[in-house]
Order: structure tokens, then C-alpha cells, then sequence
């Protein structure tokens, strides 16, 4: 990418990033437009399970992290069988929601802290866990844990589905984390780019091309075949 970028702005041909300072320059900018197309999409390829990260202690039974790089978590679900597997979801609920359902039960339930605010939580220690919230989107809260299992909710339990960010490196051979038909996006936007902050104006031909590829691949990035979603407009 580095290499065809310079080969188009008509400039100097390299053999490693390192070798110019504006191969480094121009490996930033694919960085840099690399984080922003996967920030502003659903990349299917960036789509995985996933472990939530037990917090491990006595006062904060139901705690758990978000993994690193998460962007979203899509389904999460908890296995309650003594042996063996059975998943049960984890429903999210808006964090003023959790509180008022933990306020209702706190006559039966046991007292908790939460990480952050160091703030009374009433959580059941005798039931499996229905629900969840975050209060700081790094921590996840469940509502119960049935203590006949152990003391906390552990991670070997949890099952997640969702996004994560992948990480860019920049080096002569590492490859952005996208499907090969979003790549050819990804070059012709960091070009347009590269025109702009280093040739004081953008190519005309250039712009054309990275808003057809743009425009392509908002419909074509899972390689399985996806149902049409339309709008229903209220009719059934």
C-alpha cells in the first residue's frame, strides 16, 4: 500500500517503510484511515466469541471486565450446569434499571460493592444469573450467583458474542485485518488522503474512485449471503 501510494504521488520508491520519512508518514495515514473505517462499521471479520474476564473477589461476586479491544457485546450468555453445558442469556438492562431492581430485592439479597464507585449493590447468592449492566463500560455486573457453585461468577462460565478492535502494527509485513474486497477501499481512501495533506489538493480520479468503492462495500462485506433487511413502514 505504502509502495503504490508513492508510486502515485510520483515519488520517491522504497524497499521498507523505514527507509524515507514519507513512507512513515504515508503508513500512518493508512493506519490512521484504517481505525476510522472500522470505527464507523460492523466488519463481520472483526466479529468473534468471547470470554468476559472474572474480577475474581468475595465483594464483587458478579463482576466481571470487558475484554481488551472490545468495541460491542452483541449476546452474552452464562452456563448454570453443575456439569456439563447449559448456556443461559444474560439479558443487558439500562444501569438505572439494575439499581432499582437491586433496590427491590435488598432485604433478601447480599450486600456487594461496585469497582468503581465503591457504591452499595444488592445481588442474590442463591439463584443463577438473569441480567446484567455497566456502570463505567469496563465492568460488567450480573445480578445473581448461585453460591452452591462457588463463591463468584467465573470466566470459564461466560460466553460472549461480539466486536473487537483489531490492532494495527506498522511493519513491512503486516496486513490490515479486512476481507480482500475492503482492502482496495482502504488504499483509495489513505490515497485521497496522502493527495491532500502532501500534494496540497486532493485527484479528481482518486475521489471518484475511493466513493465507489465506498459505496460498494457498505453492501458486500460478509462473505456468507445476508436476508435483505427493508424497512416495514408499519405494514405487516
Amino acid at each position: 500500500m505504502v509502495q503504490s501510494i508513492l508510486s502515485d504521488m510520483d515519488s520517491e520508491d522504497v524497499n521498507s517503510i523505514s527507509d524515507t520519512n514519507e513512507a512513515e508518514q504515508i503508513a500512518s495515514v493508512i493506519e490512521d484511515t484504517y481505525y476510522n473505517i472500522i470505527s464507523a462499521r460492523d466488519i463481520p471479520e472483526h466479529q468473534q466469541l468471547l470470554k468476559l474476564t472474572s474480577v475474581s473477589e468475595l465483594a464483587r461476586p458478579t463482576h466481571f471486565l470487558y475484554p481488551d479491544n472490545v468495541k460491542q457485546i452483541e449476546k452474552l450468555s452464562y452456563n448454570i450446569a453443575t456439569t456439563g453445558s447449559n448456556y443461559k442469556s444474560i439479558y443487558y438492562v439500562h444501569p438505572l434499571e439494575f439499581l432499582e431492581r437491586m433496590d427491590d430485592q435488598s432485604s433478601s439479597s447480599l450486600k456487594v460493592l461496585d469497582k468503581t464507585g465503591e457504591t452499595d449493590l444488592f445481588v442474590y447468592n442463591n439463584t443463577d444469573p438473569s441480567y446484567y449492566t455497566s456502570f463505567d463500560d469496563q465492568h460488567i455486573i450480573m445480578d445473581a450467583y448461585n453460591s452452591t457453585q462457588g463463591n463468584t461468577l467465573t470466566t470459564e462460565r461466560t460466553r460472549a458474542y461480539g466486536t473487537v478492535y483489531p490492532t494495527f502494527t506498522i511493519s513491512d509485513s503486516f496486513e490490515p485485518d479486512l476481507d480482500d474486497n475492503m482492502l482496495p477501499y482502504l488504499l483509495a481512501e489513505a490515497k485521497s488522503t496522502c493527495f491532500s495533506l502532501f500534494k496540497a489538493g486532493s485527484d479528481p480520479k482518486v475521489e471518484q474512485q475511493a466513493r465507489r468503492l465506498k459505496s460498494y462495500v457498505q453492501n458486500d462485506m460478509h462473505r456468507t449471503k445476508q436476508i435483505n433487511k427493508r424497512p416495514s413502514y408499519g405494514r405487516t
